[in-house]
């Protein structure tokens, strides 16, 4: 039996993978398709080139699996790898992590932590000048969620702790979900989010939701409103948000995810009141961790002719 071989796409480390008894040999993509001969598998993430059908089309027909480091799969063009017999996972145990981070961004974009940290550093803070940026209560206020899945309802416990009115839009109503908390389902995004004082978008990018927020929906935002993303990047039209925020329509933002990551607007660069992050939604040692040993399960699982546990097609 030849020895399973594995591409990643990026230099990730991952510890030893064996498979019916055999090391996995391992092998890095720089733009040589020679190097998928004989392989199985591809290991990719969200931050490699897209998988797009171009590159798809030019995998040869022993690539069985990409078996994707992340929740998201929308760097992946799935009709593509589906036409191609090759089947796609995730990693989808990033839930509690990123509604975590969802709210040290929605705490930091209200409260000004950038900004306040940028006035001290700066040696501002005096007798003379003894109050920084001023910020805006979390609690008690209302939270507006895009998209109420498994990160969407954990972004509304924490919610929950600090006495906020949940209301949420999607594509579907939750009613389980809305019982247990408390939430209020809104059918038209613009109803939601004329009401909401912060807007948490948490949903997947698909065709429908890239630029979910847009010049319009923004505009339909309150103006003393905040904006916090912590999905996929072009959830956002940066150009929009830039030029709305400039125009003092928004009172902060706090953003985790970008349009070209890892470029980022030089508008967003720019403005005091945004709280930037660079995609660390899922950065802990532990969440990474449990990522890394669910796209080994998927790998071996592949190897030996198992069930993918997290197959995504």
């Amino acid at each position: 039996m030849s020895q399973p071989v594995l591409v990643l796409m990026l230099p990730l480390s991952l510890p030893a993978i064996t498979a019916n008894g055999q090391l996995v040999k391992t092998r890095l993509f720089t733009g040589d398709f020679s190097v998928f001969e004989n392989a199985e598998a591809i290991c990719s993430t969200p931050l490699n080139p897209p998988l797009d059908s171009e590159f798809i089309a030019q995998l040869p027909d022993c690539v069985k699996l990409i078996a994707n480091v992340g929740v998201g799969y929308d760097n992946i063009d799935l009709a593509a790898a589906s036409a191609h017999g090759i089947a796609v996972t995730n990693t989808p145990v990033v839930t509690e992590d990123t509604a975590d981070l969802t709210f040290a961004l929605i705490l930091a974009a209200s409260r000004r932590l950038t900004a306040s940290e940028q006035f001290l550093r700066a040696g501002n803070w005096s007798t003379s000048q003894p109050v920084g940026p001023m910020g805006k209560s979390v609690h008690g206020s209302k939270l507006g969620i895009v998209g109420f899945g498994d990160i969407g309802q954990a972004v509304a416990r924490r919610a929950r702790a600090f006495n906020m009115d949940i209301l949420y839009y999607g594509p579907r109503r939750k009613d389980a979900a809305e019982a247990e908390l408390d939430a209020t389902y809104f059918a038209s995004l613009t109803d939601m989010l004329g009401e909401a004082d912060i807007v948490s978008l948490n949903c997947p990018l698909t065709d429908s939701t890239r630029h979910i927020m847009n010049a319009d929906t923004i505009a339909a935002m309150k103006a003393d409103a905040v904006l916090v993303n912590t999905g996929r990047g072009p959830l956002v039209d940066e150009p929009a948000l830039v030029a709305a925020m400039q125009g003092g329509h928004l009172f902060a933002a706090g953003l985790d995810v970008f349009e070209a990551e890892p470029g980022v607007h030089p508008g967003l660069l720019a403005l005091d009141n945004i709280t930037l992050a660079p995609h660390i939604g899922s950065a802990t040692a532990q969440c990474r961790g449990a990522m890394a040993g669910c796209a080994i399960q998927n790998i071996m699982a592949c190897f030996e002719g198992r069930d993918l546990p997290t197959q995504v097609i």
